[in-house]
């Protein structure tokens, strides 16, 4: 491995708490943070992805993608087709070699296991971690009627430290390994890409750096100045343009650009099927600009020379439908097709969220999630940064906000969708739907989580009960296969901790049972003793069977309860007693 690789890995390593593991081990994580991490718009934890030695099939990370969310569990596949009507599936597959060289074998042997994944009858063994994720496979291709914008992506990175100049044999083996899998006719793409330490080098920079991207944007009026405000435009942008904006070099939707819109995409409901029937008429694609509400992207960084622009860490803040409608259109394109496109750089926080909550109001957005997506969010940020360095984690409100922040272990950014999982496990007390129906959770936003009035303890104190299950495994003090169960165990936790019934998320009470809890999750032997207790509770609640099927369901969260909340009992007393000893 070379000198610049190594560092990078290293620096990787130490960043993701992973210094403990094996080289080879280290570069599995780190080919599939680079890889892997590009699909998806939130932090990538790779533990969920790295799979096993025993039963790899040759693999060594493994990603399955639906509707820009990372599958968990089969279950899953299922909620997802029924809340959003439709299934858009990328499968990624990862080989990583720490040799340097590139070798045909080696492809083979990747190529091979990747085509035995999607066998019904597989050919080569599977351990725990593949047939799960075989599960998955199987269970995205019952519902292939919802595959509405085709069949799913294949994508394979065969990731090492050499260099790839295009040699014959090994070019003959990758396109071979292309033709077999797009031979199977379940994809509408295949790519295998080899990554060579050139290319784990951009990769890894891409990573550090905020989205940048240069256009041309000629048809703009400037704004006259406003307090707060760095430089702002309004015009028309065409499509073409835009989509530099919105796509990473492979034509992917880029993910994080969209992370303060308040609204997801909403497939293709009444308005979005007007945009795309607008956009493919050439009668009528040339009126979009008039029949569009447009498009607003708030930049950190802006710079101009003529009509020439450049942006980085930009958002765009409103117009998520419009986005995905262009994108999805982007054949059909031509030069008349315009954006309606407000372009602010400002660095004021407080001018972003208003711009937010303003161009929202036009939506189908209720005020109290506009509240918490932006307001309560700022109040998180500012209550996480209080802690002293030891006891601190940092909420991460925007995308990538922390990956230029130079000596913060990677392990303790905590994203929003991560905070909801564990808040909702831990005090909503439904583990079940963590992933499994996480997008119900969000239409709680505003009233049952991220409530305006909530005192803000319960919500660190279940990020910091993540955080330590996660370096317990990582550290392996806990066995991984209860990685499958760890949602339930911060429910056990906290349930024999601080039993319910809980007070009110905005009283006082809360606050003072929460701040105790927190400071014995930070006693590494404390916390020790409470995760294997929790662990031991999960296994006598589900007899010993770690199947994710069963975990994730309404009655194994109530057997859960039922085992670990002590009759008769108070949580003011009981909390008190436990103080005392």
């Amino acid at each position: 491995m070379d000198r610049i690789t190594k560092s990078l890995l290293d620096e990787s390593s130490a960043e993701h708490d992973l210094t403990a593991l094996a080289e080879d081990k280290r570069f599995e994580h780190f080919a599939a943070l680079l890889t892997i991490g590009r699909f998806v718009s939130e932090a990538l934890d790779t533990t969920d992805v790295v799979i096993g030695a025993t039963g790899d099939s040759g693999i060594d990370a493994v990603a399955i993608i639906a509707n820009g969310a990372l599958v968990e569990n089969s279950s899953e596949i299922e909620e997802l087709a029924e809340r959003n009507g439709y299934l858009d599936v990328t499968f990624v597959f990862v080989q990583a070699e720490r040799s340097s060289a590139f070798e045909t074998a080696k492809i083979g042997q990747f190529s091979f296991g990747v085509q035995d994944f999607f066998k019904e009858k597989p050919s080569l063994p599977r351990g725990r971690d593949v047939a799960e994720l075989a599960n998955i496979m199987s269970a995205v291709y019952k519902q292939s009627s919802k595959f509405k914008r085709g069949n799913p992506v294949c994508r394979m990175y065969y990731v090492t430290t050499g260099t790839w100049t295009g040699d014959a044999a090994l070019e003959a083996r990758r396109k071979a390994a292309v033709d077999d899998l797009a031979a199977l006719r379940i994809f509408r793409l295949v790519e295998f890409q080899p990554v060579d330490a050139e290319g784990i080098q951009r990769l890894y920079r891409e990573s550090r750096n905020s989205v940048a991207r240069e256009f041309e944007f000629a048809q703009k009026t400037v704004v006259p100045t406003i307090d707060g405000v760095t430089e702002a435009y309004v015009g028309l942008l065409p499509a073409r343009e835009f989509l530099r904006l919105i796509e990473d070099e492979t034509g992917e939707m880029l993910k994080g650009i969209f992370y303060d819109n308040v609204r997801d995409w909403q497939d293709f409901n009444a308005v979005n099927s007007e945009m795309r029937t607008t956009l493919e008429s050439q009668t009528t694609r040339a009126r979009f600009a008039l029949m569009n509400n447009g498009v607003t992207v708030i930049a950190k960084t802006l710079r101009t020379t003529a009509n020439r622009f450049y942006i980085e860490d930009y958002q765009v803040v409103n117009g998520c439908q419009t986005s995905h409608v262009i994108h999805d259109q982007r054949a059909s394109i031509d030069d008349t097709v315009m954006i309606p496109l407000r372009l602010i750089a400002t660095q004021d926080e407080e001018i972003i969220g208003s711009i937010v909550k303003a161009t929202n109001r036009q939506t189908e957005v209720r005020e109290e999630q506009l509240l918490a997506l932006s307001d309560f969010q700022k109040k998180l940020e500012a209550y996480f940064n209080a802690f002293e360095d030891a006891q601190r984690l940092y909420y991460e409100r925007r995308s990538r906000q922390y990956s230029n922040a130079g000596g913060i272990e990677k392990t303790r950014i905590v994203t929003p969708g991560g905070l909801i999982r564990a808040f909702a496990s831990m005090f909503l007390e439904e583990p079940h739907r963590a992933t499994r129906s996480y997008r119900r959770i969000l239409d709680r936003v505003g009233v049952d989580l991220f409530a305006e009035g909530d005192k803000l303890e319960p919500y660190y104190l279940a990020a910091l009960a993540a955080y330590r299950l996660e370096y317990l495994f990582r550290n392996q003090v806990l066995d991984g296969s209860l990685r499958a169960a760890r949602y339930e165990i911060l429910l056990a936790i906290r349930l024999s901790e601080m039993p319910s019934p809980l007070p009110r998320m905005n009283s006082h009470e809360m606050e003072r049972l929460c701040k105790p809890l927190s400071a014995k999750l930070w006693d590494a032997a404390e916390s020790e003793k409470m995760f294997a207790n929790a662990s031991r509770m999960v296994l006598k609640a589900a007899n010993g069977d770690l199947d994710a099927a069963s975990l994730r369901t309404e009655p194994f969260t109530d057997a859960l309860k039922a085992l670990t909340t002590p009759p008769r009992r108070s949580p003011v007393r009981r909390v008190r007693v436990e103080l005392k000893r």
